[in-house]
């Protein structure tokens, strides 16, 4: 199956979940009943963290999925040993079955958070009279419980999400605070995001703890991650791999043409202080409105190796002297520009700027507000300028 397949389905299934009964089943027979099913395990099983379950006995767990629809039953099954996997199919001795309407199944996985939860589900214990099998399963109980947490929505700290997966964000950096609060209250909707830079340098198998933590913390998002090495082994459901490198203006033009547009944008690459700057000219357009846009490390600034310096602060070459050189275009409409020109594409777009230690973030939207009355005046007035003037009625209030 192709990439953009796979993310089509999901993408799909995504959006029907926050619609009707119609809506969800349309989709799900578009996308097929048992491709559905194979999606919705495998978001469970992500979301169960079943690695974390002490002792040796996870061995050899199976638990039936058995998912009603269109007056069938869709059969999976979720196999936990020394890792967790799934596969289509039935089991002749499961530990436990989870029977579920799939339908509901997928509304509470993939639909918005605090949506309706799976009415119909419900765990059949097959071992609770076997005293002697049961002895030697009794973690098959967290594992289901985990596998079924996965139904409820539960919204995880971004700190913790990134400390379990092997991200630098919080630790080695202190970004998460920043990113939960920007990003929070997006963390709901089906988005695409790009994040530039995965890690583990040439180890294809290496990285991607920042996509991992991205996938968790936006449970209907698609995330996807470009490196100048091949990543390809990282790829799972809802996370993609572009190789590619970042320096090259036609690669950085054909991310934003054919992946984008984008909700976010987090640039997480070289931390080049010339790479960092192309690749907000580049890809800042392919944000959407209401989207935002991270640039990460900026402390390279500062850093001759990088491209830096500490002594030329404004100098448009660094990444923080070309990124402070946006925050006029937020009042572009308020500026005489120069005889000729008009106010740029981000002038036009860029709507707010947050700038934190080594960390800004972009919002991009319409900035079109207008520019400030006409009778205000241009040059500030003495108090005895100020009460000559006929300020109209209405606007007479709070002139001192």
């Amino acid at each position: 199956m192709t990439i953009q397949r796979a993310h089509d389905d999901i993408l799909k299934l995504i959006l029907a979940a926050e619609g009707g009964t119609e809506q969800i089943d349309a989709a799900i027979r578009a996308v097929g009943a048992e491709r559905t099913a194979a999606i919705l395990a495998d978001e469970l099983v992500n979301r169960a963290d079943l690695h974390e379950i002490p002792g040796p006995g996870t061995a050899g767990v199976d638990i039936q999925l058995a998912l009603a629809f269109d007056g069938g039953t869709v059969h999976h099954v979720v196999r936990v040993g020394k890792s967790a996997e799934h596969e289509a199919g039935r089991v002749d001795a499961p530990h436990a079955t989870l029977e579920s309407d799939l339908a509901e199944l997928l509304r509470s996985v993939l639909g918005p958070w605090r949506g309706v939860e799976a009415q119909t589900l419900r765990i059949v214990w097959h071992d609770l009279e076997n005293v002697e099998r049961l002895g030697g399963t009794m973690h098959v109980f967290p594992v289901v419980r985990r596998l079924v947490r996965g139904t409820t929505g539960r919204h995880e700290d971004l700190g913790e999400l990134s400390l379990r997966n092997g991200s630098d964000k919080w630790g080695l950096h202190f970004y998460t605070p920043h990113y939960d609060r920007h990003f929070g209250p997006l963390r709901d909707r089906p988005l695409k995001i790009l994040e530039l830079g995965i890690g583990g340098y040439g180890n294809p198998a290496s990285g991607g703890g920042s996509l991992r933590m991205w996938k968790r913390y936006f449970p209907r998002s698609v995330v996807y991650g470009v490196d100048v090495f091949d990543k390809a082994p990282l790829r799972e459901q809802r996370i993609h791999t572009v190789e590619g490198d970042l320096s090259n203006p036609e690669f950085l033009e054909s991310l934003g043409r054919d992946l984008g547009p984008f909700d976010i944008v987090i640039d997480d690459a070289s931390h080049g202080n010339a790479d960092l700057i192309a690749a907000f000219k580049a890809l800042f357009p392919y944000v959407r409105p209401g989207g935002l846009y991270a640039a990460e490390d900026l402390q390279t600034s500062y850093w001759p190796g990088y491209g830096g310096s500490s002594k030329e602060l404004n100098s448009p070459a660094t990444s923080m002297g070309f990124l402070k050189a946006l925050l006029d275009g937020l009042n572009h409409e308020e500026r005489e520009l120069p005889e000729g020109t008009t106010a740029s594409e981000t002038d036009l777009t860029l709507t707010g700027a947050h700038f934190y230690p080594s960390l800004a973030i972009f919002e991009k939207g319409v900035n079109a507000e207008g520019a400030s009355a006409s009778w205000i005046p241009r040059q500030q007035m003495s108090y005895e300028e100020m009460s000559a003037v006929d300020w109209g009625e209405g606007l007479t209030a709070d002139k001192d």
